[in-house]
């Protein structure tokens, strides 16, 4: 059931800015704010806030504000900002026991997290905290490709990923691994592809989300762009490097396309319904190279936001 803003809005709740498409019905809980890394060249969406974590105290304020209002309504919450790992391991699990005994049909409470905090979050740290009931972890891979982690600023490494999934399986977290699709540009699309596929492979996610990257005003990547250092790739390539990655996937993984700046609507279990959407990739270059207008339509996706 979608839980309703307008309310919080006026006993002054603290929003989240963000949150997943898969978190649209959740109640949102802001326990940080801004991102404790905020280097990636193609990510706009903290620059401008400093990074802190809230008081207990206020966290605590906002999840009774919102018991009064839904109480027994809320059946997931998402934790906001963008790593909620950074907080302190006791004080995470009292918002999450607070979470648990105000809302009694709370089945699910999912976070972001960096790939870099949790490979080197003690995993009894991690342990206790799934214990204490956050469920999934949002985790933006980007990229597997060594040379392009090191280009956008990621701050991690392959290595560092497959850690961090190594301990996810450990603490038994549900974990969603996010792809940029196109954040090699037009030149360094197979390389992305085989990179990505490769740590994918072993790390083997519940979920890989993949998001098309739209160069975004007030990022690096979008002044690259405008000064001609980083050139977009077109619509075949961008399909021409999820067939790629798709053809690489030897996971176990659930697909998905879940987002509104991506070309196709690609779902399915791997590896049953991988070669169905590789041929649903073949059908759409196949329709590009018939139809203008596809292509017109397509680019025109270039204005919608990737976040």
């Amino acid at each position: 059931m979608t839980l309703g803003r307008f309310g919080l809005r006026r006993r002054n709740y603290d929003f989240p800015p963000f949150r997943p498409p898969s978190e649209a019905n959740s109640l949102l809980l802001r326990v940080t704010r801004g991102c404790p890394w905020n280097r990636c060249t193609f990510c706009s969406m903290y620059k401008g806030t400093k990074f802190e974590i809230r008081d207990l105290e206020e966290i605590l304020g906002d999840i009774e504000i919102a018991k009064e209002l839904y109480g027994d309504r809320v059946g997931t919450v998402f934790i906001g900002d963008s790593n909620s790992l950074t907080v302190k391991t006791d004080m995470l699990i009292q918002v999450l026991i607070s979470l648990y005994g105000s809302f009694p049909n709370l089945e699910r409470v999912t976070s972001y997290a960096r790939a870099k905090t949790l490979s080197k979050k003690p995993i009894e740290d991690l342990e206790k905290i799934r214990q204490a009931g956050l469920t999934r972890l949002h985790v933006g891979l980007e990229t597997g490709d060594r040379e392009l982690l090191k280009e956008i600023d990621k701050g991690a490494t392959p290595e560092e990923m497959v850690e961090a999934g190594r301990k996810w399986k450990k603490a038994r977290f549900e974990y969603s691994l996010y792809v940029l699709l196109g954040i090699g540009g037009e030149e360094k699309w197979e390389g992305h592809a085989r990179g990505t596929a490769e740590v994918l492979n072993q790390v083997d996610p519940h979920f890989i989300r993949v998001r098309t990257f739209i160069p975004q005003p007030n990022s690096p990547l979008y002044e690259a762009m405008q000064r001609g250092r980083f050139r977009p790739p077109s619509p075949e390539t961008i399909l021409k490097e999820t067939k790629l990655l798709l053809e690489g996937l030897q996971a176990t993984s659930q697909f998905l396309s879940d987002h509104i700046s991506n070309l196709l609507p690609l779902h399915g279990k791997l590896p049953e319904d991988k070669h169905r959407m590789i041929r649903m990739i073949d059908e759409a270059l196949q329709e590009l190279r018939e139809d203008d207008r596809l292509r017109e339509e397509m680019e025109m996706r270039r204005h919608l936001t990737n976040l």
